[in-house]
C-alpha cells in the first residue's frame, strides 16, 4: 500500500507572523557596495548557467539573509568568505537575498515551548535502543534490529507525527542525528551542538563550536583516571576541528585541529574504538578554488587522524596520498602550482576489529601527477596508521569546478584531461554472507556498486551497476541485513534519477528493482529533483530512503513496493519556536530506534534546496 502523508503546515497565524517579522526592502537589494562586493567575490561561482560551481542569484533571492551570513561567517561559505570584512557579509548577505538582516538574533530555543518532564540520565539510557554515530555500529551497516527499532514495516502506516526542531541560521540540516536512549544529538551549520530529549524534543543543553557542524556524532561511555564512569561525545566541524564533549552536560572537554589548510573540513562521523578516536578529513573548497589562476592549486591530502578518546593527543595520523605537494608549474597568472593533491575521506571510517584495521573511501585528485589512492579504498592498520593495502577503482580521475572535460589548455590550474570526479563518498560496509565469508561493500559515484573481500587486500568479489554515474552521480550509503544489499539511485541531472536496488550479497545479482516515484517537490522549483542519492536505512521488512524531492519512501524488503511516504517539504511548528521547513534531502540518512523515526530535511547548494529542520515521527503511544 502506498501511503502518502503530508504533515502539518504552520498556523495561518504563525505564518502571518514570519512573514511581518523580517522587513524586505527592495532598495536594499539593489545596494551598490552589495552588488559590488558580490560581483567581485561570488558571482563567477552562482553563474546562472548550468555548469555553474553554486546556486544561482535567483535561487538565492528569499532565503533568510541571516542563514546566508551564518554561511559566510562560519559555515559552508567561511572560505569564500575569508577575504570579506564583517560589514561586507552583512552587505552580501542583504544583496543576495533582497531581505535585511534583522537587528536581533532569534534564541535557538523558547524554553516555554515545551517542557522535558521526567528526565532519563544519560548513563540509562546507553542500555536503552539506540543509534550512535553514523552507520549504527563500527561496521556501518546501516541495518537496525527489530526489539532496537521497536517497529517494522508493519507499522510504518501507523507512524504519527511527533514533533520538529528548527536549526536557527542555516540553509541546510545535513548532520544525521544520533540516539542514544532518550537523548537525541545533533548539530547545525550554525556551529551549535544541541542534545534533545527524543520524546518531546526539548533541549538538554546547547553547545557553540567554532565552524559549521556536519558530522554526525558518537557518544561513549568512558573512565576518568580517578575510576568514575563519564560519557563523552565526539564530531567535528568544517574546518577540520575535532571535539570531544561531556555528553550528558555539553561541557568542552578537548578540541583538536586535525589540518590547517584553508579548505580543510570534517564531514565524516568519528568512529571510536579501543581508547581511540579516527577522524577524517576532506575539502571540497579546493575544488571549487582550484580552477581560478589565483589560486595556487592545489596542496590538500586527505587524511586519518588517531587520536586518544581521554586527551585528543595526536597518536598517529596517516594522509591518502603519501608525497607531499610540490611545485608543478605556473598558472596563466604567474601563480605557482601544485600537486599531488586530493583524495580527501568524505565516509566515517569502518572498524574491522578481527583484522585490525580501519576502511575508508577517498576521493578524486585535484592536482597531478595521478596517485593510486584517489578513488580507492584503504586499509589502514588500527594502531599504527599504515596503509596495508588499497583497491582503486578509477584511476587517473582529476577533476576540478569549471573545468573543461577535454584538453583544458587554456588553464594550467587545470588537469589534462578532466576526470570524471567519482568518489567514494560513502562509508564501506563491513558484513557477512551467510556462507560465513566477510565482504566489503561500497557505492561509488561511478554508478558500481562493489563488493571486495578483506581477506585479498581488496581484491573485487563483484560489481553492480545501479546508475548512470557522474559528478553528481553521489551515493552516500547502502545498508545489508547479511543477505541483501540495499542502495538508492542519485543520477541528479541524468535520464532516470532515483529509484532502489537490492542486490544479493553473495551473487552480486538483482533481487529487485523499484522505479523512481513521482517527485513530491514542485517541478517548476529550481533544483526539484526525483534522486535519492542520500544514505539509505535498513528495518525489519523495509529500507527507508530520503529523497532530494523532499519524500521519505519506505520500501518492501521483499519486492520493493513502496509501502510509505512521507513528504517533508514546507514549513512546520517547531518546538524550539524557530522558523524551518523541510526541502531537499541528500547525504544524512533517517535514523530509527525505540519506536521513533528521525530524519533532516533542507540541504540548499547547487543540487539541493534549502531547509533546516529535524523532524521526529512515533508509533501511538500505549498507556505507560
Amino acid at each position: 500500500m502506498n501511503i502518502l502523508i503530508r504533515l502539518p503546515a504552520l498556523t495561518s497565524l504563525l505564518a502571518a507572523a514570519l512573514v511581518t517579522s523580517v522587513a524586505v526592502h527592495a532598495a536594499d537589494a539593489e545596494s551598490r557596495n552589495g552588488a559590488t562586493l558580490f560581483a567581485a567575490n561570488c558571482a563567477s561561482c552562482h553563474a546562472p548557467v548550468e555548469n555553474a560551481r553554486a546556486p544561482s542569484l535567483q535561487a538565492l533571492r528569499g532565503l533568510a539573509p541571516e542563514a546566508v551570513l551564518t554561511s559566510l561567517q562560519r559555515g559552508k561559505m567561511a572560505v569564500q568568505g575569508e577575504a570579506l570584512t564583517a560589514g561586507d557579509k552583512r552587505e552580501v548577505a542583504q544583496f543576495v537575498t533582497g531581505r535585511t538582516l534583522a537587528t536581533t538574533t532569534p534564541p535557538a530555543f523558547n524554553p516555554t515551548a515545551v517542557e522535558c518532564g521526567q528526565d532519563t540520565p544519560l548513563a540509562a539510557s546507553f542500555g536503552l535502543p539506540s543509534w550512535n554515530g553514523w552507520g549504527n555500529g563500527l561496521s556501518n551497516t546501516r541495518a537496525q534490529l527489530a526489539e532496537d527499532a521497536g517497529m517494522d514495516a508493519s507499522q510504518l502506516q501507523s507512524l504519527q507525527f511527533a514533533w520538529a526542531f528548527g536549526f536557527p541560521n542555516a540553509l541546510a540540516a545535513r548532520t544525521q542525528p544520533s540516539v542514544v536512549g532518550n537523548w537525541l544529538f545533533t548539530g547545525g551549520d550554525n556551529g551549535e551542538v544541541y542534545a534533545l530529549d527524543t520524546r518531546s524534543g526539548c533541549m538538554r543543553w546547547v553547545f557553540t563550536a567554532q565552524a559549521a557542524i556536519r558530522t554526525a556524532m558518537t557518544a561513549v561511555p568512558y573512565s576518568a583516571a580517578d575510576g568514575s564512569s563519564h560519557y563523552a561525545l565526539y564530531f567535528g566541524d568544517s574546518q577540520a576541528n575535532a571535539y570531544a564533549l561531556d555528553a550528558a552536560t555539553g561541557t568542552l572537554l578537548w578540541t583538536r585541529e586535525l589540518d590547517t589548510h584553508s579548505n580543510a573540513t570534517i564531514t565524516a562521523a568519528p568512529a571510536v574504538f579501543d581508547g581511540k578516536v579516527y577522524v577524517a578529513t576532506s575539502a571540497a573548497g579546493e575544488e571549487v578554488r582550484g580552477s581560478n589562476p589565483d589560486y595556487a592549486c592545489c596542496s590538500f591530502r586527505g587524511s586519518v587522524s588517531a587520536l586518544d578518546m581521554l586527551s585528543g593527543n595526536v597518536v598517529w595520523k596517516t594522509y591518502s596520498i603519501a608525497s607531499e605537494p610540490t611545485p608543478r608549474g605556473n598558472s596563466a597568472n604567474g601563480v605557482q602550482l601544485m600537486g599531488p593533491a586530493g583524495a580527501g575521506i568524505w565516509g566515517s571510517p569502518t572498524i574491522d576489529a578481527a583484522r585490525g584495521v580501519l576502511y575508508v573511501g577517498t576521493g578524486n585528485g585535484f592536482a597531478g601527477p595521478p596517485q593510486p589512492t584517489t578513488n580507492a579504498i584503504l586499509a589502514l592498520d588500527l594502531n599504527s596508521g599504515a596503509i596495508r593495502w588499497t583497491q582503486q577503482t578509477v584511476p587517473n580521475d582529476i577533476w576540478l569546478w569549471q573545468c573543461e572535460s577535454a584538453a583544458n589548455s587554456g588553464n594550467p590550474n587545470c588537469p589534462t584531461p578532466q576526470g570524471p570526479d567519482f568518489d567514494f563518498g560513502s562509508a564501506p560496509l563491513l558484513t557477512k554472507t551467510s556462507d560465513d565469508r566477510a565482504m566489503l561493500v561500497v557505492p561509488q559515484k561511478s554508478g558500481v556498486l562493489y563488493a571486495l573481500d578483506p581477506d585479498a587486500n581488496g581484491a573485487v568479489l563483484w560489481q553492480y551497476r545501479i546508475g548512470e554515474g557522474s559528478a553528481l552521480g553521489g551515493q552516500w550509503g547502502a545498508a545489508t541485513d547479511g543477505s541483501t544489499v540495499y542502495v538508492g539511485v542519485s543520477d541528479t541531472r541524468g535520464e532516470t534519477p532515483g529509484g532502489m536496488h537490492a542486490v544479493d550479497l553473495i551473487t552480486g545479482q538483482r533481487r529487485w528493482y523499484a522505479p523512481p516515484s513521482p517527485r513530491l517537490c514542485d517541478t517548476a522549483e529550481t533544483n526539484c529533483f526525483a534522486s535519492q542519492g542520500g544514505a539509505v536505512t535498513l528495518i525489519p521488512g523495509a529500507v527507508l530512503s530520503g529523497g532530494s524531492d523532499g519524500g521519505l519512501r519506505a520500501y518492501s524488503t521483499t519486492d520493493g513496493a513502496l509501502l510509505w511516504q512521507v513528504d517533508t517539504n514546507g514549513e512546520f511548528p517547531t518546538v524550539n519556536g524557530v522558523p524551518a521547513k523541510g526541502a531537499t534531502m541528500d547525504a544524512a540518512g533517517p535514523v530509527v530506534a525505540g519506536g521513533m523515526l528521525f530524519v533532516n530535511s533542507g540541504y540548499n547548494g547547487i543540487v539541493g534546496r534549502a531547509g533546516n529542520i529535524l523532524l521526529a515521527f512515533r508509533l501511538p503511544r500505549t498507556a505507560e
